[in-house]
């Protein structure tokens, strides 16, 4: 039976750890069922348990029969019956569309026991209120559960079948254009190494790698294909058709570790190739910045270089010198700068954040002792409710972890302030809100990481604890804040799932706890002040996840778990509550309040409000309005350019910030120092004068650095590979006779040998310089913030956000290792 292969995996409904993750994008969650089990914690507080922090009492309000009448209408449940699938997707297809696909699977092909079997596939076009059984639309074939359902530009899908290699030429996909409804049968050429990758913005431009190493292109959405490469490793999309991958020169056994790999590109579809670099370890591509690991020598460790124009020019990362031992590791980047962390030596869990320039060459120290844990997890986060706000933690010298925040992309750092509603006590010499993240995340003390929305402005929900640092030994409570982190408010006892919904008009949250049946959902109206309860379910069942419609739009959300049957089998559950027809008043005019961003800055003077050389003043929905801002509802906000400070410089690299003032003086080391010594580029002169307006700066006028000696910074800047010149058609000498011709073989082997032995010297010569330096091993790594909610920035805006990254779920994605 279906159910002992469940149990023969490791599935137990009655030992619930509750899970849920994001992948592929925003709009897909994998539901799963998993056993629990214990974690080793490490945060200098002792073992988890189940003591509260300080006491503040959470303000909930009563339901009224009519608003539990209207809602108790408005809740639409769904039985999944006689399906057992151990992981169920969701994923949601189109803007607006209200159509929502799920697809339930076993973890491992189930003819591998059986010599059978198939996945069930669903489809609502209700927004999750009914789901109709289409798994005819495939056949009823067994797709891949780890490339789960991919959703591109637009209403497209692609979902892949789970097939053996031998005795079948290719793989087969199920691609459909109108949101599922119905699904094409394409047979490939070729069986997939990997996910299909969309093109950014066209659904019809797909790339594909085989897994003998063929980089496959399809121009019409998957039904032709054509091989463009051999010996592919790994490619992305860059800015608009711009195709980038490494690829073996000769074979493909060991090359990337040996780093024998050239990174090319493509800039018409596969029809013409440049060589960008020899010798490539790996590359990755962010923002619109294009870094890779380079072996210049095959003794020698890596050194990484940057292009900010699709590989045409690139400059080495000037960055502080660290042994193999250590990594790097991208946290953020967009258009404008890149958030790097560069470990410190040993197994210390924290090293360095740098911030680079607008070309992400030059890099400056940002935050000490950044944490970074052994499973390579950062609790880095991009704060998107909040121009230029970032959150993290940093592991002090007493070992415990404590959390700071920035609110101008890490010019500078601060703890966060205590919560309003909560006091520590008389024995806590520093009371702060402490947040959990990744690190806490792992280790299960919390089942969800931050959350914001660039359409809630201000809002952040997060895990925390108040004290003297981070805590696993007293359970973590949720906090609010209203104003982008600058104040807070303890709002839900113990861990939670939470949502927002109505672009931050509507808050939803279910209780996380472990191992027990759940059927209340939480919602506010006011950020989070105070609280109603509702139960959703007369018969409560083993909470799985909470799903609801990417970008904040909607006003509904779905409840997703399992409950035991009396057969002994499981039985999945969806349950839609839809709070539409509870908040029916459109907002008006009345119901917003123009917001200050930032006015605590510089409070009381003529730059309250200046971060980043900006003055930003939003209009925003009154916490006390009960309306609903709906699907028209547009952020908006007036922008005004503030008079330049020094605040709006940082200090720039071979300078550091004197600790009495806010000078920037140059390092003694730095002075005149040519950093790198170009062999086959051109160098690229970066004067300096010691400051640097922080990327995305948008200050006037004002201070201007000067009475500073310039300095000369000379990167190793190099052009791409030119292609080999055409073979002349003719020659001014003619070499015929015997006799000529043995004395040009002469001359020539002559002149060669000299060469050589100048090649020779020279290559000795640069090695012995290089090799004084000591050159880092660069890993770069794609932070993923935040599984249940990841969302990849498409186009010129693509980027990786502060709630996910462009990868599979789990652990860091290493782009460059």
């Amino acid at each position: 039976m279906i159910w002992r292969l469940v149990v023969f995996w490791g599935i137990c409904y009655f030992f619930v750890a509750p899970g849920v993750s994001r992948s592929v994008s925003e709009s897909t969650v994998t539901f799963h069922r998993s056993q629990a089990r214990a974690r080793f914690r490490r945060d200098g507080s002792g073992t988890a348990g189940p003591a509260h922090g300080p006491p503040f009492a959470p303000c909930r309000l009563p339901l009224s029969s009519s608003e539990h009448e209207v809602l108790d209408d408005n809740t639409h449940e769904t039985g999944f019956n006689g399906d057992d699938g151990s992981h169920v997707i969701l994923t949601w297809v189109g803007d607006g569309t209200g159509v929502i696909l799920v697809l339930s699977t076993i973890n491992a092909p189930i003819d591998s026991f059986t010599g059978g079997g198939s996945s069930r596939l669903y489809r609502s076009t209700d927004y999750g209120k009914s789901f109709h059984d289409i798994s005819h639309q495939i056949n009823h074939t067994f797709i891949r559960e780890e490339f789960g359902v991919s959703v591109g530009p637009g209403s497209s899908v692609i979902l892949t079948a789970d097939i053996p290699v031998v005795d079948h030429p290719g793989g087969i996909i199920f691609t459909s254009t109108d949101a599922g409804a119905t699904f094409a049968f394409i047979q490939l050429p070729f069986h997939l190494a990997q996910p299909i990758t969309y093109h950014f913005l066209n659904h019809d431009y797909l790339v594909a790698l085989s897994i003998d190493g063929g980089l496959w292109l399809s121009l019409d959405f998957g039904a032709q294909w054509t091989k463009v490469h051999d010996g592919v490793h790994s490619f992305a999309w860059g800015a608009g058709i711009n195709l980038f991958f490494s690829c073996s020169k000769v074979d493909t056994v060991d090359a990337e570790e040996r780093g024998d790999l050239q990174l090319k590109r493509t800039q018409d579809l596969g029809k013409t190739f440049t060589t960008i670099h020899e010798d490539v370890f790996s590359f990755g591509y962010i923002g619109t910045f294009l870094f890779f690991s380079v072996m210049e020598d095959s003794r020698s460790p890596r050194v990484m270089y940057c292009s900010s124009d699709q590989g045409e020019t690139f400059s080495q990362a000037l960055l502080p010198s660290a042994s193999t031992e250590q990594f790097y590791s991208i946290l953020d980047g967009d258009e404008d700068m890149i958030f790097m962390h560069v470990d410190n030596p040993g197994d210390t869990y924290f090293g360095t954040m740098y911030t680079s320039d607008d070309r992400g060459i030059v890099y400056s120290k940002s935050l000490d002792r950044h944490l970074f844990d052994g499973r390579r997890k950062s609790d880095f986060t991009n704060i998107t409710s909040l121009r230029g706000a970032y959150l993290t933690n940093r592991l002090d010298e007493d070992g415990r972890i404590r959390s700071v925040i920035s609110f101008n992309r890490g010019l500078t750092w601060r703890p966060l302030n205590k919560p309003e509603n909560v006091d520590c006590g008389e024995k806590v010499k520093k009371c702060n809100l402490h947040i959990h993240g990744e690190h806490s995340r792992d280790d299960q003390i919390v089942p969800m990481l931050a959350l914001s929305e660039p359409s809630a402005i201000g809002l952040i929900i997060a895990h925390g604890s108040v004290g003297d640092s981070l805590s696993s030994s007293q359970r973590p409570d949720v906090f609010v804040s209203s104003d982008g982190g600058y104040t807070w408010r303890g709002t839900l006892k113990g861990p939670h799932h939470y949502s927002i919904l109505d672009s931050g008009g509507l808050i939803v949250a279910v209780e996380g706890v472990h191992n027990q049946q759940v059927k209340t959902i939480k919602y506010s109206t006011d950020e989070g002040q105070c609280w109603k309860y509702y139960n959703f379910t007369e018969q409560a069942f083993f909470f799985a996840g909470l799903a609801s419609e990417p970008g904040t739009k909607a006003l509904s959300v779905s409840v997703w778990g399992f409950r035991p049957e009396e057969d002994g089998q499981p039985m999945w559950v969806a349950v839609t509550i839809d709070f539409e027809s509870l908040i029916t008043k459109e907002c008006k005019h009345q119901d917003y309040e123009l917001w200050l961003a930032h006015a605590t800055q510089g409070e009381g003077t003529d730059r309250a409000g200046c971060v980043l050389g900006l003055k930003e003043t939003y209009r925003r929905l009154k916490k006390q309005s009960l309306c609903r801002n709906g699907r028209a509802y547009v952020v908006s906000k007036k922008q005004s350019a503030c008079i330049c400070t020094r605040e709006d410089f940082i200090c720039d690299y071979g300078y550091y910030r004197h600790v009495n003032t806010s000078e920037c003086l140059r390092e003694p080391n730095f002075a005149n120092k040519t950093l790198e010594l170009c062999l086959n580029g051109e160098e690229d002169e970066l004067l300096t004068v010691g400051y640097r307006k922080v990327p995305s700066d948008k200050c006037e006028g004002g201070f201007t650095p000067q009475n500073v000696v310039e300095t000369v910074i000379h990167p190793c800047s190099v052009r791409t590979s030119p292609r080999p010149p055409d073979k002349p058609t003719s020659s001014v000498s003619h070499f015929d006779t015997p006799k000529e011709k043995l004395v040009l073989i002469l001359v020539c082997v002559g002149a060669a040998s000299i060469v050589l032995i100048a090649i020779a010297s020279a290559v000795f010569i640069v090695r012995r310089m290089v090799y004084k330096i000591r050159t880092p091993e660069y890993r770069f790594s794609n932070l993923q913030v935040q599984d249940e909610d990841i969302f990849l920035r498409t186009g010129s805006e693509s980027r990786t956000s502060s709630n996910g990254n462009a990868g599979p779920h789990g652990s860091d994605m290493d782009l460059i290792e």
